[in-house]
């Protein structure tokens, strides 16, 4: 997964850097995961600025905005949390483009509601912005390391169709 990962991070590095764009991530269950695998690519300080690892509530509130309510009514783990993370980020650390994690990686915190393997996945900048649902439970360490691929194979995807429209 490393090495699959590192190959995503070189993509995402070429579309980044050939803009002059910046991102950074706000991550929760990945805990870092997807930092990491942006910064497997020399070079990645020309456009990678820093992640927020928001693991607790208090932390996607203060340093991510996200709101109070929303996480009393929909709990963390929901595609509003995920898309307000992306927008925390954005703003905060001050960059185009940020990649956000919020879920329930196990083995244990599931409900029947938001079951283990829970993860929702989000994108962009903050005027757009696009979500992934995952929602197998692989086990903790699979749950977290197919989120952190799924995290760079979304923001590729993203970047490759935004970039594609601005070149038309």
């Amino acid at each position: 997964m490393d090495f699959e990962n590192k190959i995503l991070s070189r993509e995402i590095s070429q579309f980044i850097w050939e803009t002059g764009k910046t991102m950074g991530t706000a991550e929760s269950c990945t805990g870092g995961r997807i930092a990491e695998s942006i910064i497997l690519v020399p070079g990645a300080s020309n456009y990678f600025k820093g992640s927020i690892v928001s693991y607790t509530n208090e932390i996607k509130e203060k340093l991510l905005h996200v709101d109070h309510q929303l996480l009393e009514e929909k709990t963390a783990v929901c595609e509003e949390v995920a898309i307000a993370m992306v927008k925390g980020a954005v703003k905060t650390l001050n960059v185009d483009y940020a990649i956000s994690a919020t879920g329930i990686a196990g083995p244990s915190g599931g409900t029947p509601e938001i079951p283990v393997g829970t993860i929702w996945l989000a994108c962009g900048n903050s005027d757009d912005i696009i979500t992934l649902k995952l929602e197998e439970d692989l086990g903790r360490d699979r749950n977290l390391e197919n989120a952190t691929s799924k995290a760079l194979e979304l923001f590729l995807g993203y970047l490759k169709e935004r970039l594609k429209e601005e070149d038309e």
